[in-house]
């Protein structure tokens, strides 16, 4: 069920590990704008596929896998061309398929996880993802700096050229997408519609393309109290990430390694460097997703999610006071904690609140507080990269951990549906940050 996450994160961990290095190399000076194409889109995508795939049966294909399949080609073939480009403006586009691309498997996953898991298992299945999603990025943001330390590749190219230890990653990305979403589409079961005649009737009543789109970006004026106050949360978190994904290169590249030339060595050592901070921080979210459930266990999720997002802000603030590369790595693993938790306590939180009829609807929905802050990231980042931090790309990185702390401290007024208290003298068992009275005691049932 979570296998072509490995997938989706190949293409993903590639798109932000060397985006801002292809503008760069492509004469590019307004980084955190060109990134506005990736999110406007997916603002657009991602609740309308959720939507339709809600809607959506088959017997043989079932209801999210036809979107899986979509969008992995999509995104395969974006991956293909996306380091050929040879203009800034193609590379802008490209950014914008291959985001969009992405985005139409990536959510109807997390709704799957929904659809086929009890409340008690969500906690675990959403970090099964997380774990998924860790491996795949670990090799995929690695993959320029192996090809050019193990196979003697060169990751250096004329002015304007990308070089071929990044074209061959992005090549070798776009296979392992495909085919690893192709496993899930292959292996995994969907439970049908529990009324098909009341299913196909709703379908009938909310058909035609314009419903979809009223109903789709109506859905934010009628989110679920947990997912208005989630929706704050994610606001903060993603923030902070989108400053890291965006900054990061320059600023090792300027703050350490003291150099913008593109072209020279130096540089490319360093944005090479940056792909193993990234893939450090991958690996460690997959270490962190399994201990997840462990702390949610005997703490709550929100807690968690808490202690995750403070450790995540005080890694990105530690680069301000850095020198040597290799104690990036250690900023890394607060950045992995957080990034774990990012990617599955919210998660599994919103599915306990929402009806099961319209899960893919509302994960789309939730997506927007996704694209929103990566919207406000392109439009005020740069501005306060160039104006108030005088060019200094390693500011924006520590103002993106404050973020991330807020983010934490926000998480506490969530209130998590499954998050349970039972008088003192009732037994219960902790189960995912939830407490489970016996079934014949469960309100719940």
């Amino acid at each position: 069920m979570s296998f072509g996450f490995l997938g989706i994160q190949f293409g993903f961990a590639l798109q932000n590990a060397n985006v801002s290095r292809i503008f760069e190399t492509l004469g590019g000076t307004e980084i955190a704008l060109y990134w506005l194409a990736a999110p406007l889109t997916g603002m657009l995508v991602q609740p309308i596929i959720g939507y339709m795939s809600d809607r959506t049966w088959s017997p043989k294909w079932g209801r999210r896998r036809p979107f899986f399949l979509v969008g992995a080609i999509l995104a395969s073939l974006a991956l293909l061309v996306m380091p050929n480009v040879t203009a800034l403006w193609m590379a802008v586009g490209m950014l914008w398929i291959m985001d969009s691309s992405i985005n139409i498997s990536m959510e109807p996953f997390r709704a799957l996880v929904g659809d086929l898991l009890p409340s008690e298992q969500r906690t675990t299945g959403f970090a099964a993802q997380t774990f998924f999603i860790g491996v795949g990025a670990v090799v995929a943001s690695s993959l320029p700096w192996m090809f050019t330390n193990w196979f003697g590749i060169s990751n250096t190219a004329p002015a304007g050229q990308i070089p071929l230890s990044v074209k061959y990653a992005f090549y070798i990305g776009g296979a392992v997408f495909l085919a690893a979403v192709l496993w899930t589409v292959f292996n995994t079961k969907e439970y049908p519609p529990e009324n098909l005649e009341e299913f196909e009737e709703e379908k009938r009543r909310t058909a035609g393309f314009w419903n979809g789109i009223r109903e789709s970006f109506s859905g934010i004026f009628n989110m679920p109290k947990t997912m208005r106050q989630l929706a704050i949360v994610q606001f903060f978190s993603w923030l902070a990430l989108f400053s890291m994904w965006i900054y990061t290169t320059p600023a090792v590249t300027s703050h350490i390694y003291h150099t913008t030339d593109t072209t020279s060595k130096l540089y490319n050592e360093g944005a090479d460097w940056v792909g193993i901070c990234f893939a450090v921080y991958n690996g460690v979210s997959a270490i962190a997703a399994l201990l997840l459930p462990l702390i949610a266990r005997r703490t709550s999720r929100r807690v968690t999610h808490l202690l995750c997002l403070v450790a995540g802000g005080l890694g990105l603030i530690s680069i301000f006071f850095i020198q040597d590369p290799n104690m990036l790595l250690l900023s890394m693993v607060g950045v992995g904690i957080a990034w774990a938790s990012i990617l599955s306590v919210p998660y599994a939180m919103l599915a306990g609140a929402l009806p099961a009829n319209k899960m893919g609807y509302y994960m789309g929905v939730f997506n927007f507080f996704i694209v929103i802050p990566q919207v406000v990231a392109g439009l005020i980042l740069g501005f306060f990269t160039k104006t108030v931090f005088h060019g200094e790309a390693v500011y924006t990185l520590a103002l993106g951990g404050v973020s991330m702390i807020i983010a934490g401290l926000l998480t506490l007024r969530v209130d998590d549906a499954d998050d349970i208290r039972l008088p003192s003298d009732e037994p219960a068992v902790l189960q995912g940050g939830a407490y489970d009275a016996p079934v014949e005691t469960d309100p719940r049932l």
